[in-house]
């Protein structure tokens, strides 16, 4: 996550991602930062509703060819 003052690393955060009608909500801890860059986290606990929500949107991503 690109953010001016990331969270220290082992910091807990509850995570909501919001696409179309679907979203994600799930704990998660700071596994990483950069300062002044952002953080990198590792998903936590996430329920199964939810995963299944994210693999789907993995699927989509590799699915939507990307432009330079």
């Amino acid at each position: 996550m690109q953010l001016p003052n990331p969270f220290p690393e082992g910091t807990p955060v509850t995570i909501e991602i919001y696409k179309d009608e679907d979203f994600v909500e799930t704990p998660a801890t700071v596994a990483y930062f950069v300062p002044k860059r952002g953080m990198g986290l590792t998903f936590t606990g996430t329920e199964p509703q939810f995963a299944a929500i994210l693999k789907k949107w993995i699927a989509q991503s590799k699915a939507t060819p990307r432009h330079a």
